[in-house]
């Protein structure tokens, strides 16, 4: 069964709800240089330093994408005790992010990824590298109680909660099944955007990975339509969960729900992908407003499959506005 982006509701109802994100968060750091040679020591361009640029990633970008929406986002998230978590912190208060749950943990590093960019202007940057900054320490017992006693003064009151898998160390066994257990204690949205460890995630009202993702979790691969299919509803199984959708780039995504039977929504193509980063943050965080609008699964992933096609026409974390999902919307219609 294939799925239509036919009779979508208004963008405005994405507005008005409180959600919170859990996860890992990074700092992005961008270099910019102009090249101007190869290196004589290696195969490599020589960049002249242009400038730097500096915003919020990981599990930070979801909850930008929900307040650009017009609904109010807190972050449950541990940093470092250096001028990176100082700089995220700022970053978080100026995107209207509240930041009242972030942790600062004496004995890590923020993550911080840095990609060194070549300036081709005016074509868009190309990518020379990546270095990433990482603590992959397990967390303590200490620090894990301070996450989810922060989750706990924040659920009241809240619609949904998010969780943000990056597989950096923050989504703990005993983090989740407190999420899950929370979540049914005040009745709220039990969402998850997984890169691992799909396994922890039981009994989710919304459960999204990419297929790579899925066919890794189930440990076989998605050779064809059938296959896809097959695996997909073991998953669904396996999870116990209320809603999966497995997101699968320019073939579009499929879905399985408790009220959804299997089907198949095709990419929205909008124009010439320029950067996949941060699409999935914006698919999880447009489907947990559309389920908190009340929307049904397939509606729920229509939306969010616009707002990612949206995304990467744009170089880096980005996010979409209504005024944007409206015009697109309209010309589905």
């Amino acid at each position: 069964m294939t799925c239509q982006a036919t009779h979508l509701p208004d963008p405005a109802l994405l507005a008005g709800h409180r959600i919170i994100v859990i996860g890992d968060i990074t700092l992005d750091e961008y270099l910019y240089g102009r090249a101007t040679r190869l290196s004589r020591e290696a195969p490599i361009p020589v960049l002249e330093f242009l400038r730097r640029e500096t915003i919020l990633g990981g599990a930070a970008n979801p909850a930008r994408n929900i307040v650009a929406l017009g609904s109010q986002a807190s972050l449950i998230t541990i940093v470092g005790n250096d001028e990176e978590g100082k700089h995220l912190r700022d970053l978080l208060q100026a995107a209207h992010i509240d930041d009242s749950g972030v942790i600062t943990v004496t004995d890590r590093v923020t993550t911080r990824k840095t990609r060194i960019l070549a300036d081709a202007a005016p074509r868009l940057p190309q990518q020379v590298a990546r270095l990433d900054y990482l603590d992959r320490q397990p967390l303590s017992a200490e620090i894990e109680e301070q996450v989810i006693a922060a989750l706990a003064g924040q659920l009241p009151g809240a619609d949904a909660v998010i969780c943000s898998d990056y597989q950096l160390g923050l989504l703990t066994p005993r983090v989740v099944d407190a999420v899950r257990t929370l979540c049914r204690q005040h009745d709220v949205i039990f969402a998850v955007d997984a890169q691992g460890h799909s396994h922890y995630y039981r009994h989710a009202d919304l459960f999204r990975c990419n297929d790579a993702e899925a066919a890794a979790a189930l440990g076989m691969p998605f050779i064809d339509e059938a296959v896809i299919a097959e695996g997909v509803t073991r998953l669904y199984h396996d999870l116990a969960a209320h809603l999966v959708i497995v997101t699968r780039g320019p073939a579009g995504l499929v879905l399985i729900g408790d009220h959804e039977p299997y089907q198949h929504i095709p990419a929205y193509h909008i124009s010439e992908v320029f950067d996949t980063t941060g699409a999935g943050d914006t698919f999880i965080a447009v489907a947990t407003l559309a389920l908190a609008a009340g929307c049904r699964g397939s509606i729920a992933a229509m939306l969010a499959n616009i707002a990612a096609a949206l995304v990467v026409r744009r170089f880096g974390n980005a996010v979409v506005t209504p005024a944007e999902l409206r015009a697109a919307i309209a010309a589905t219609r």
